[in-house]
């Protein structure tokens, strides 16, 4: 499996170099669903009906942030700074995490900011909007989710990447072992044709330390017995379901949609 990885990615991921997990996750969906003779349009394969969602995406240009307010009230007129919405589909999500600082508590100990999962999820409410910021222009964007797939994977955002280095953010995110419910992600419409929109937990990655010497942590539910196992390497420890939202989670692959 490890060879057949370092050569079907022609050595962009090694055996003796740790790669970054979404990287590798997103190759690695690609390359199934290519491998199983699917195509970007229009043949599918089990991959696609297994991990593929789809949402709306709304975009509003702005205008120059330095630019006078009577100019900006008669671009916002125009037809290039009108919303606009494309449809789009997706293998996993992108969570961004708040840039909350680590402060201090009484006895003088970092204390790690909380965020639970649904302030996150709120991203794709249709509602929410963020500003993105390109070299020359600023976006308003927001996201609707109108489909979910069986098995949702999700990824929080911990690392902001520039020319000169790497930032991890360190928040924890709380998250339940069962019953996440996207149901207030959709639409009243889309609401109607989905009879499932909750799910359960069935995987974990965790990053560990600094974004350039870290290591990677994965907790996986065993279905038959109902224990949760942490693997790391060769290492398999059983570990409390508890202990698995108190880590620095970087990828829910694979929420389990449940009844």
């Amino acid at each position: 499996m490890l060879q057949a990885v370092v050569l079907c990615s022609k050595k962009t991921f090694q055996i003796a170099k740790q790669g970054d997990g979404v990287d590798f996750l997103s190759w690695f969906l690609n390359a199934l669903h290519s491998a199983l003779g699917g195509t970007k349009k229009k043949k599918k394969t089990i991959v696609i009906d297994v991990f593929q969602g789809s949402m709306r995406i709304f975009t509003k240009k702005l205008p120059h942030p330095d630019l006078p307010a009577e100019e900006k009230e008669q671009l916002l007129h125009k037809d290039e700074y009108q919303e606009t919405m494309v449809e789009s589909t997706f293998m996993y999500l992108t969570l961004d995490l708040p840039t909350a600082p680590l402060y201090k508590g009484e006895k003088e100990q970092l204390i790690i900011p909380q965020v639970p999962l649904f302030n996150i999820l709120a991203k794709f409410n249709g509602i929410t909007e963020k500003e993105y910021k390109t070299y020359k222009e600023n976006f308003l964007k927001r996201f609707q989710l109108t489909k979910l797939p069986p098995y949702l994977i999700v990824c929080i955002k911990r690392f902001t990447k520039n020319n000169f280095f790497v930032e991890k953010n360190p928040n924890i995110v709380n998250f339940p072992i069962t019953n996440v419910d996207l149901r207030e992600c959709l639409s009243e419409e889309v609401q109607a044709l989905h009879k499932n929109t909750t799910y359960d937990l069935i995987i974990n990655i965790v990053h560990d330390g600094k974004p350039s010497e870290g290591s990677y942590r994965i907790h996986v539910l065993h279905h038959g017995i109902g224990k949760w196992y942490e693997l790391q390497d060769l290492q398999v420890t059983d570990i409390l379901p508890q202990m698995i939202t108190l880590s620095e989670a970087y990828i829910h692959s694979d929420l389990e949609e449940a009844r």
